[in-house]
């Protein structure tokens, strides 16, 4: 089976390099490096940014799962993103907020991603953090819990709809307390 083969069968659409190495078996870094550009000049591949690639335009991806694998860390969805999206906060947030083990900020395309260092004994604590079957996404009480590890005075525009106690015994959980 030859390499494009390979690439259009899988399940993803972003590769790493790294990953693209792992995939077609290629040890030697010259013949990976000119698979690549190959690929790239023949359309298979799209290049997003230094060694990240795509097999479909960037307007067609989630931006979500997009980010994701852009961190290329584990990381989940939280903070603004689903304060706003659970009608906790009212602004309307640029960027997609993540929790991971780097700070960190990228811009692909449209998009905009902020990723927020949480230490490891709190970033791989699955308390309110589900799996969308695509990325990681905390629930409303972890995001909160999150957002007050961050900023301990941050303001919720929402407030009314917390269930408070759920939210302590999350960071209570976690650790953050």
């Amino acid at each position: 089976m030859n390499r494009i083969d390979i690439l259009l069968k899988q399940d993803r659409k972003l590769f790493h390099t790294r990953d693209l190495e792992l995939l077609w078996q290629i040890s030697n870094k010259r013949t990976l490096y000119s698979a690549l550009g190959r690929y790239v000049k023949k359309g298979v591949l799209i290049p997003i940014y230094r060694s990240f690639y795509s097999v479909v335009p960037i307007n067609k991806l989630d931006p979500v799962e997009l980010g994701t694998v852009a961190l290329h860390h584990y990381s989940y969805l939280s903070c603004e993103t689903i304060l706003a999206k659970n009608g906790i906060i009212f602004q309307k947030i640029e960027p997609f907020t993540f929790c991971s083990a780097k700070n960190r900020r990228i811009k692909i395309g449209d998009y905009s991603y902020l990723s927020r260092q949480l230490a490891d004994k709190y970033l791989f604590h699955k308390s309110g953090v589900v799996n969308t079957g695509r990325h990681l996404e905390a629930t409303s009480d972890r995001a909160i819990a999150d957002m007050l590890y961050f900023n301990p005075r941050y303001h919720f525009d929402n407030a009314q709809n917390i269930d408070w106690d759920q939210v302590t015994r999350t960071r209570k959980e976690i650790g953050y307390i």
